[in-house]
């Protein structure tokens, strides 16, 4: 059996989806379908059953799963302590953000470390949802949680209120609130998707339903629909723009947390320690 494909395979039974698999991969999508086609031939079954794109597990694909997990698990284990005892400034540090910093924050804190560390070759994975750290698809994660996995080290950096914002048009026509019980007099841009799960949404749907013009999954895209003029946002403060004013802060919202986090086997490398210090101290200053 080729591990080529196993691990192929393994990267669809994870997000159900061969395009996602793909990019995560850096393969074509055309490569990844015949590596997976070749370890069903290899097998003699089917490992999926696709419907509409979705890839669900056969019986037999999560027996498989099972097993290709733990040996893979393995390899990346074997991987991580021989990166471990890395001790050179100078090499590859992937870092996974979500989309807001990608766009804000870290633009600056990586020009800055590109300069003072030139053999420190950086690559930003952008995803506002969980990457897989075991395997090393990233070595370190900004991430914003109330609690980061037991499995992963770091710290927490920073705290991020959420506020009202609106452009300067929106306020002209519709005046300025100041407080929640303005809002009832407001037109909104409202969540989509799993946004709309988080606290600030479920309140905005619960009190102000009928006044959300909009809805968005996104949160910078909420941002710059704000900032045409067509409603109020609720967003938190890294998504603060030129183009939007902050009004108040949203208090029935919990502030969100901002980690900086890497694997234990990697907290050593000495490059890796390098980017966490610099990115940690940046997006410190930052809120100063």
């Amino acid at each position: 059996m080729d591990w080529n494909s196993m691990k192929v395979f393994l990267e669809v039974a994870e997000h159900r989806n061969l395009m996602v698999a793909a990019k995560t991969l850096k393969m074509s999508h055309s490569t990844v379908f015949r590596r997976l086609q070749s370890l069903e031939e290899d097998v003699g079954s089917r490992l999926f059953e696709r419907e509409n794109g979705i890839y669900q597990l056969t019986e037999l694909g999560e027996e498989l799963s099972e097993l290709g997990k733990s040996v893979s698990n393995s390899f990346d284990d074997i991987e991580r302590h021989i990166i471990g005892r890395d001790m050179s400034p100078q090499g590859s540090v992937k870092i996974t953000c979500p989309t807001s910093f990608a766009y804000t924050h870290l633009p600056h804190a990586l020009q800055a470390l590109s300069h003072l560390h030139p053999k420190i070759n950086l690559e930003v994975l952008v995803s506002d949802q969980a990457v897989n750290m075991r395997n090393r698809i990233a070595d370190i994660a900004l991430r914003v949680t109330a609690a980061p996995p037991e499995f992963l080290v770091g710290r927490q950096i920073r705290e991020f209120q959420w506020a009202v914002y609106a452009s300067k048009e929106y306020l002209a026509i519709h005046g300025e609130p100041t407080h929640l019980a303005d809002l009832v007099r407001h037109q909104f841009i409202g969540a989509a998707g799993s946004l709309a799960e988080m606290e600030a949404f479920t309140w905005l749907d619960k009190k102000h339903l009928d006044n959300i013009v909009l809805r968005s999954d996104d949160l910078v895209t909420m941002s710059h629909m704000a900032s045409t003029g067509m409603g109020l946002a609720i967003l938190p403060d890294d998504l603060k723009t030129p183009n939007i004013e902050r009004l108040f802060t949203f208090k029935p919202a919990t502030p969100n947390k901002l980690w900086i986090l890497t694997h234990p086997d990697l907290r050593k490398v000495e490059r890796i320690k390098i980017v966490m210090k610099h990115l940690t101290q940046s997006l410190i200053l930052a809120s100063m």
